[in-house]
């Protein structure tokens, strides 16, 4: 028996991710499907002859089910996530890597040869990662409070061939005083902003990842106080929340870092403070 054609497949898909409230039911559908599949998303658009048959069926529908129902991210259904030049494996144990967290990279990507780098919070790995697949020169360390984030960091890391030193820390507590730049997307979403966060985010990705105290900041002001004792650091780069740049600038500051800029991501949010001190 003919199984269903994936046009119309996709069709109803795309139905019930719209009606299920997702913003990209399209893209969203297609992705599933490709997964279920296993082929590229564009066979989806030019193969008028592929069809969903067999167990692909029962995959296809519980996936669609999981993202419209449930509104699991679909990185996490398909088990993975690009970043830069890399497709990083993500699960719940980890937040699902932003388009905007590769600003840290980029600001990485400006340091002088050789440099120590530590990645604060480093969730999946994904700055450390990309800053060594981009710039091997660099010598490259990542830690997180979390071993769970730490197991799917290292094991990224064997995949991709990447060495990077992983570090079970709280932030820069029992980390040796020996890097010259520190990035960090930490925690940033405040108490009051909870009822706000999409069902993805809220249902399903590690909550101590998302939230710092009632204003947002409580882990930044402290990786900043710690930072302010390490006068070694000359670049710190921080992910902030809409609206913290103003705050985190002064604070930047504060710990020591003279000269201090923000940079926009695609929205034109501020999306990253900079410090930077002399030498």
């Amino acid at each position: 028996m003919r199984g269903t054609p994936a046009r119309d497949a996709l069709d109803g898909a795309i139905t019930a991710i719209a009606a299920g409230g997702c913003e990209t039911p399209r893209l969203d559908a297609e992705v599933l499907l490709a997964h279920v599949l296993g082929v590229a998303r564009e066979r989806l658009l030019i193969d008028r002859d592929l069809v969903v048959e067999g167990p692909a069926v029962r995959a296809y529908q519980d996936a669609v089910r999981r993202r419209a129902v449930e509104r699991e991210p679909v990185a996490y259904i398909v088990g993975h996530r690009g970043f830069r030049h890399l497709d990083l494996t993500v699960d719940r144990r980890v937040l699902v890597p932003r388009p905007e967290t590769e600003l840290l990279v980029e600001v990485g990507l400006t340091l002088s040869g050789g440099a120590r780098v530590l990645d604060v919070g480093t969730g999946s790995g994904a700055v450390a990662l990309a800053l060594k697949d981009e710039r091997p020169d660099l010598h490259l360390s990542a830690s997180d409070l979390s071993e769970s984030s730490l197991q799917l960091a290292r094991a990224n890391g064997r995949r991709l061939g990447l060495a990077v030193q992983w570090l079970h820390a709280d932030l820069l507590r029992d980390i040796p005083d020996e890097f010259d730049a520190v990035l960090s997307n930490l925690p940033y979403v405040a108490e009051s902003e909870r009822v706000e966060l999409a069902p993805e985010i809220l249902r399903h990705e590690p909550l101590e990842a998302l939230f710092a105290g009632p204003d947002g900041l409580a882990a930044i002001r402290a990786l900043l106080a710690l930072l302010s004792e390490r006068r070694r650091v000359r670049v710190v780069a921080l992910e902030v929340g809409a609206g913290h740049a103003r705050q985190v600038t002064d604070l930047v500051g504060l710990a020591g870092f003279s000269a201090v800029r923000t940079e926009r991501d695609l929205a034109g949010v501020e999306r990253v403070v900079v410090g930077e001190r002399d030498g």
